[in-house]
This record gives structure tokens, sequence and C-alpha cells, in this order.
């Protein structure tokens, strides 16, 4: 437990370095694909979170999910691809394959769904190559294009006001 802190230390140290090489791109474009990265840490709710998504006009076909998860059962079954801090090295590098394919992916749109700052979350994010980044506002500024001032709890207020701002920006 103890050497998930100092990790945990080193990550936001290693993160805060590389948050001054992000890049913003240019590319006004529709949105097709999307990728979604969940902490089931606190929200549980990610199926209704799913169906609304859904429900707002992206296909289920052209949507990624994976799942970050605080504690493992050893032999529980997960719906969606699951990942944990056991998954990161000392040096920062991911060694889980399956969250490695979703930062190379390249999403229209990624919806970073965790409003509590965890530095493996934070890297995924950044290290993500999503033309479009949205997130909560309680998050670092730095990660995301857009902000949504509410709380995980509420994902229907949170998808209501992404279509939203989506609309106005032209990307659906």
């Amino acid at each position: 437990m103890f050497l998930n802190y100092i990790k945990n230390y080193f990550l936001l140290k290693f993160l805060k370095n590389n948050l001054h090489n992000t890049k913003i791109s240019k590319d006004i474009s529709s949105i097709q694909t999307v990728g979604l990265l969940i902490d089931e840490s606190y929200f549980l709710e990610k199926e209704a979170l799913i169906a609304e998504i859904i429900a707002n006009g992206f296909s289920e076909s052209n949507l990624k999910i994976i799942v970050y998860r605080d504690k493992w059962k050893k032999n529980e079954v997960y719906s969606h691809p699951t990942f944990g801090i056991k998954h990161l090295n000392w040096n920062a590098q991911i060694t889980e394959p399956v969250v490695k394919e979703f930062i190379k992916e390249k999403f229209d749109l990624l919806i970073s769904y965790y409003d509590i700052e965890k530095a493996f979350l934070k890297i995924v994010t950044n290290h993500s190559r999503a033309q479009f980044k949205v997130g909560f506002s309680s998050v670092d500024k730095k990660l995301n294009h857009l902000m949504i001032n509410t709380n995980a709890e509420n994902h229907s207020v949170f998808v209501h006001e992404l279509f939203r701002y989506l609309k106005i920006l032209n990307k659906i």
C-alpha cells in the first residue's frame, strides 16, 4: 500500500513535466469515433452512462470503453476492458496491452469520465491521441479541451451538457 503512494507521487511528477507538451488540434471535424475512459472506483452506473451516450446519437460500434478500478478481485470477470495501478511500472510506462491500444487509437472524441484526480487516469488522458477531449472541470485544466462543471453522479446532466456544447461547436 505504501509503495502505491510512492508510485503515485512519481507519476504526478512525471505528469507535471509532460503536461507542457500537449498539442491542440486545429482540425474541426464531425465526431465519428468516441473513446470513453471511466473510473469505476466511485462511479458504478457505467451502463446507464453508455446507454445515454448511445441514445444521443453515437453508435455502439464506434464507442470504445475502458474502465479503471482501484481494487481487483482475482476471479471476477469484467464486462469491459479494465485496468488498475498495477498495470503501470515505476517509469510511468503502461504494461497492459489493452490500455496501450486504447491510447494509440485516434478517437475523434475522448470522454474522461472521472472527477477525482488520479495520476494513472491523467496519464491515459494526456497520452491519448484523441482530437477532442472532454472531462470534468474538477480535473486539471490542461488535460481537456472542454470541461463540464458537474459531478460524476449526475451522468444525465453531463451527457446533456456534452451534446449541447458539441452541437454549438458543430462537432455533431
